[in-house]
């Protein structure tokens, strides 16, 4: 073999091993950004972070929404807790209300907490006679387990949260889910479990259609990198560390066997979960639905951007909800 002919060969494998050890890095970075309680073990850049948030983090809105998680953290809350299916201790803040109306169980987004995706709104909730049942996600603040779900997991962590509430709330009170984010995606993703009838609707604000599907717009939008090549190492990696699937199950799978009414809420201006992510979920919904978009909001900031609209919607709701006005 000729010096020229077995230089190219090596430096084609070289290249290609230099290719192969780069896509299984981005997929472990994937994996620890991502699912791991501890996530990666060196701070990401502050410019990285805002990529991966298609820019949340620069919307000067950000500080109003801190300012009123904390706030919320100084309200008067019960902490209880319960066991996951498997076995995980799982905690919550309970807020209560005198004469409570009904019981709303909010669910929080990706490695955040209940006083910052519900700061803004708790009081309102509260005020609408709203018992607010706020847990913490698995592998998030005080609820045990090393890994996050992006909802393939936490949903069974709702429907224990749900058991949960009927058996210790046994006044008959109807029962909402409500959730921001990664939570919204959480409730949608229950929405497809045999919920008991006091479940009489749900709230999804600027949800997600499965892991894999927001892996792809965040490396594929955001962050410019190959979707292609870094998930099914990153995937591979899920099943075998944290025993579930970016493709596992989805909201879509859910919505079109769910039973419930579902009130929808997406900002227009959202670039980390996809406005058309909403509606992909609004149209698979066989159950009643209603839609709010938000113009100008980004992510998670509908009740900031358009708090009167938001409420009357949430009104409007509960009262379709409570009064079956449904048209069928």
């Amino acid at each position: 073999m000729k010096k020229s002919v077995k230089g190219l060969l090596i430096a084609s494998g070289v290249s290609a091993a230099a290719f192969i050890g780069a896509a299984y890095l981005s997929g472990r970075l994937l994996v620890s950004a991502a699912v791991r309680r501890e996530g990666v073990k060196f701070k990401l850049p502050r410019k990285f972070q805002s990529k991966i948030s298609g820019g949340l983090l620069d919307d000067p809105r950000v500080k109003d929404f801190a300012a009123a998680g904390e706030r919320a953290r100084e309200l008067s809350v019960e902490r209880v807790t319960c066991k996951s299916k498997d076995g995980l201790n799982l905690s919550a803040s309970i807020y209560g209300c005198e004469n409570p109306k009904r019981i709303v169980l909010a669910m929080h987004g990706w490695r955040s907490n209940w006083w910052t995706d519900f700061g803004c709104s708790v009081e309102f909730m509260h005020n609408e006679g709203c018992l607010m049942v706020m847990p913490d996600q698995r592998g998030t603040n005080d609820s045990e387990g090393d890994y996050i779900g992006f909802g393939v997991l936490e949903k069974e962590d709702c429907e224990r949260w749900v058991k949960y509430i009927v058996e210790r709330f046994t006044d008959g009170l109807p029962i909402y889910l409500l959730g921001v984010s990664m939570g919204a995606t959480t409730v949608l993703m229950t929405s497809g479990c045999e919920l008991p009838e006091r479940v009489k609707g749900i709230i999804a604000d600027c949800g997600f259609t499965s892991p894999h599907a927001i892996w792809k717009h965040i490396l594929d939008n955001n962050l410019k990198m190959n979707e292609k090549l870094t998930y099914p190492i990153a995937n591979a990696i899920l099943k075998r560390e944290a025993n579930f699937s970016g493709d596992d199950y989805s909201t879509v799978d859910a919505l079109k066997v769910n039973k419930k009414p579902v009130l929808f809420v997406h900002g227009s201006d959202d670039r980390f979960v996809p406005i058309d992510m909403t509606f992909e979920n609004y149209l698979a919904t066989v159950a009643p639905k209603q839609l709010l978009i938000v113009p100008g909001a980004g992510h998670g900031m509908s009740y900031i951007v358009d708090t009167p609209g938001y409420q009357k919607a949430i009104r409007r709701f509960f009262k379709k909800c409570e009064n079956n006005e449904w048209e069928i």
